[in-house]
């Protein structure tokens, strides 16, 4: 506990970042009893993370968290800085300056690649950059996707692969009252896709879909999902590990796949062929996609550790369109300890370390802590313990007074960064609904930062 002085001191505490790990840092700070108040800096001027741009349209209930992100946000003692981004027009060490402690919540937002030849050909995309376009998130807005192919292959076998071929699969009609964003249905409703090949480099038991998400796959309109009898094969080693209490979701998908596997239906509109123990070995093709090279794989090693070695046994499938969905790693900040291997910054409990020394006042939540797994409400205890560590570190970090968000505004002014408040993403907010409710959606997303801050009544002069 603090004591003295310090004890009466107003605690100035930055967050990097808005989506769920942000708010639940918040929401477990706000809740300690202590006199705390909460700068929140976003990169964009529309909060709430991947909760608005990473959960899929269809799928309106998984956004219901954002309820209680808001009555956050209300707060007296919080102030939402959006349009800011740290590394860019501030700098972490700027923000310790002003802050008593600084708490990195800004993600994992970079895929990773396959890292085989013919990757960098047109028609080959990360899965996040699938998610963001037809999300309406800025930074993907202005993708193209060629969906006027037959087949595309969908390299993965966790929830944000189920996304991309459920929005790929269903029928468009089905998602013209979500809110999808309007460029993105334009170019689904013309669609030729017809088979979508969704590949797992290991076996049916290591498939990371939570059951839910895979059985939806299977009730899809006009969609026939599939597996080919021949790939689900569990060795002797899986079938132990299935039989472990931890893999009740594991069992629960294997069933589904024996249902896909035994199905002899020939109708549907369109395919989703689950492939196991495959992985692409090559993308060919003369200037965009035309074939994915798949190796045959064989599964080795003890339970819980099986590891996908190649075999010489390949195949080629035909193809126009490939999304890659195999991981995320966060960013490297501008003179914060990183781990490259990792992708997360070194940390101990939500303390930043660097080999042995740890960095006072600078902790990390959420994917940037400990990698990109979990749902979103995993990161409520992952917050939690980040505060935890912070306020036992106080009575050190507090003895001196902090600016806060007042000297973070300043020093924006001076160098010319617009930043757009919690009052702000109200007006964009509701514009959105306004614009949605005209269509029979819940919202209709503005795509461009330049539009926000308009709506907003503001203006950049960066032009961002």
């Amino acid at each position: 506990m603090l004591s003295g002085e310090a004890s009466r001191r107003t605690l100035e505490i930055a967050i990097v970042g808005s989506g769920p790990s942000g708010f639940y840092a918040a929401e477990a700070l706000l809740q300690s009893g202590l006199d705390v108040r909460i700068t929140m800096i976003e990169r964009l001027p529309t909060p709430y993370g991947l909760v608005r741009s990473g959960v899929a349209p269809d799928h309106q209930k998984l956004k219901q968290p954002i309820l209680a992100y808001d009555e956050i946000a209300r707060n007296a003692e919080f102030v939402l800085l959006g349009n800011v981004a740290v590394g860019r027009d501030i700098s972490v060490a700027e923000l310790q300056a002003s802050h008593h402690a600084v708490i990195l919540a800004c993600g994992a937002h970079k895929d990773k690649p396959l890292g085989v030849p013919g990757e960098d050909l047109t028609g080959s995309h990360a899965a996040t950059e699938f998610v963001g376009w037809y999300n309406g998130h800025p930074d993907f807005r202005d993708l193209s996707f060629d969906l006027g192919h037959d087949v595309a292959v969908v390299v993965g076998h966790g929830n944000v692969a189920a996304d991309v071929c459920r929005i790929l699969s269903k029928p468009v009609d089905e998602l013209r009252h979500s809110d999808i964003a309007d460029h993105a249905l334009e170019v689904l409703a013309e669609s030729k896709i017809k088979e979508i090949h969704v590949v797992g480099r290991r076996g049916p038991a290591h498939a990371k879909f939570t059951a839910k998400e895979l059985r939806e796959l299977g009730t899809l309109t006009n969609v026939t999902a599939r597996v080919k009898p021949e790939e689900f094969v569990l060795n002797e080693t899986s079938r132990r590990e299935l039989e472990d209490r931890s893999s009740f979701n594991a069992a629960k998908n294997v069933e589904l796949f024996r249902k896909f596997a035994e199905c002899t239906e020939s109708g549907g509109q369109r395919k989703i062929w689950f492939r196991f123990c495959v992985s692409p070995v090559a993308l060919k093709g003369q200037t965009s996609v035309e074939t994915v090279v798949l190796a045959r794989n064989r599964l080795k090693g003890p339970a819980f550790a099986q590891e996908a070695l190649a075999t010489d046994q390949t195949e080629s499938v035909p193809c126009g369109l490939v999304l890659r969905s195999v991981g995320y790693q966060g960013v490297p900040l501008p003179g914060v300890p990183f781990d490259a291997k990792r992708g997360v910054v070194p940390n101990l409990a939500g303390c930043v370390v660097d080999g042995d020394c740890r960095w006072p006042g600078l902790y990390v939540t959420g994917w940037l802590k400990r990698g990109a797994n979990g749902i979103i409400g995993t990161n409520r205890a992952d917050s939690n313990e980040t505060v935890a560590s912070l306020l036992a570190d106080m009575p050190d970090l507090a003895e001196v007074s902090k600016p806060g968000a007042p000297a973070l505004r300043s020093l924006l002014q001076d160098r010319g960064v617009t930043a757009s408040t919690f009052s702000d993403w109200l007006k964009i907010d509701s514009a959105e609904t306004e614009r949605g409710s005209m269509k029979g959606k819940p919202r209709e997303k503005f795509t461009r930062i330049g539009e926000m801050l308009d709506v907003a009544g503001k203006s950049s002069p960066t032009g961002r």
